[in-house]
């Protein structure tokens, strides 16, 4: 995954209209990408609010690219497992 910066926004366990919200916000500050990212079950919700966003908040907004990958994650001090995780990059239209 890349670096993590101001224009991304994680999705978790919170409602979906909480990350689209994030998501219309990050493009209403002038950014014209953002990266929405999720892990494990949180991914069909990453799927929602990117959809959600682009559907009904911002129809000028376009997918620009969907990653998937997996990531090794700490379970325990010496156990490690494997997670599933998405990247979807939004990307709004160039200024005039």
């Amino acid at each position: 995954m890349a670096s993590s910066s101001d224009n991304t926004v994680f999705i978790g366990k919170k409602p979906t209209m909480n990350y689209v919200l994030a998501v219309v916000t990050q493009f209403n500050n002038g950014n014209r990408r953002v990266n929405v990212k999720a892990r494990g079950r949180a991914i069909s919700r990453a799927v929602d609010v990117a959809l959600i966003a682009q559907r009904r908040f911002l129809p000028q907004v376009e997918i620009g690219g969907i990653e998937v990958m997996t990531e090794e994650v700490a379970v325990d001090d010496d156990e490690r497992t494997n997670v599933s995780s998405i990247e979807i990059v939004l990307i709004g239209p160039d200024e005039p």
